[in-house]
């Protein structure tokens, strides 16, 4: 059993040069079983000659040096932490609030505390604990770290139940707004395509030719700023990790400030007057916004519909890009 924390080093020698990298470290560390080590592996606690290592498949290659960084154990039950957040409906029932960009919404590998799970554990006391499962209690659908807007909490187990349901059923009335480079063609359209983990970076979601999860985004473009930028309102058919992000970068229009998915400047960016481009360049966020979330309330049957505008960063880029 694994009882302690910190590094463990092993330098792969010829008779295990070309087997599996997480068998080869299981045979090495007997206490780490395989999963345990894919665990591992894919949250980026292995490197291999001094680079994170992400693929458990990998062949081992005789001379490579691997350190796994156990990290120290962790609380199976999130703490419940003082963090402000913006409610904007609540009910025995369940939440709703306007994540700010920046929160982490469950605990995960290299964000254990400081998420809005803490913070609800906080709000809502011990009843949330444990509705929906351990290590995110009460989520019923997340938004990426740096997305903000409208989310939904269940506060109990027949509302998580019935809203986990309703979006998966797509009954859900969501809609989110994003600033994007280039204009898309025509104002009114649709991206598809099976998206799946990037083969080539983990921490990456692609379009992919084989495997993956259907999805489908319907945008409109709400504004164009001449032909090099736009204000757009997507419409999720599917919900994919990433998917308005994955589905506008593959199409050629990555959303401004996408740390994962906008890589180099954008050729239309040439096009941009340079105040503007400048500005846009250095978003730090993706600039996205889940902006509209209606829904069944699962008790009383009642539509809800909820609304908020993007916060003031996203407002502020937005009349940059307007302005003349």
């Amino acid at each position: 059993m694994e009882t302690t924390h910190g590094p463990r080093i092993l330098t792969v020698t010829e008779e295990f040069a070309g087997q599996r990298v997480d068998r080869v470290l299981a045979l090495g560390f007997p206490d780490l079983s395989r999963s345990r080590l894919k665990v591992l592996i894919e949250a980026g606690h292995v490197t291999r000659n001094g680079t994170v290592f992400y693929e458990p498949a990998d062949l081992a290659r005789m001379g490579a040096t691997f350190v796994i960084d156990i990290p120290a154990p962790v609380p199976a039950t999130p703490a419940g932490e003082n963090i402000p957040f913006s409610i904007l409906y609540e009910d025995g029932d369940l939440i709703v609030l306007d994540k700010p960009a920046g929160l982490v919404v469950h605990p995960a590998p290299g964000n254990e505390t400081g998420t809005l799970v803490n913070a609800l554990i906080a709000h809502c006391g011990d009843s949330l604990v444990g509705i929906g499962g351990e290590k995110r209690p009460g989520i019923v659908h997340r938004l990426d770290k740096d997305t903000s807007g409208v989310m939904i909490v269940a506060k109990t187990e027949k509302a998580h139940h019935a809203l986990s349901a309703d979006f998966a059923a797509r009954r859900i009335d969501r809609s989110y707004l994003a600033l994007c480079w280039g204009v898309p063609a025509p104002v009114r359209g649709e991206y598809e395509g099976n998206i799946g983990r990037d083969r080539r970076d983990r921490k990456r979601m692609a379009l992919v030719s084989q495997g993956g999860k259907e999805a489908l985004t319907r945008y409109t473009v709400q504004k164009a700023f001449g032909d090099y930028a736009a204000l757009v309102e997507c419409r999720l058919a599917t919900g994919r990790t990433h998917q308005i992000r994955v589905h506008f970068s593959a199409n050629g229009h990555p959303l401004m400030g996408d740390p994962v998915y906008l890589r180099r400047i954008p050729a239309v960016a040439r096009r941009c007057p340079t105040g503007k481009r400048d500005v846009a360049l250095d978003f730090p966020r993706q600039a996205l916004h889940a902006a509209r979330l209606g829904f069944t309330h699962p008790r009383t049957g009642e539509t809800l519909l909820f609304e908020t505008p993007p916060p003031e960063d996203f407002r502020a880029l937005e009349m940059q890009l307007a302005g003349a």
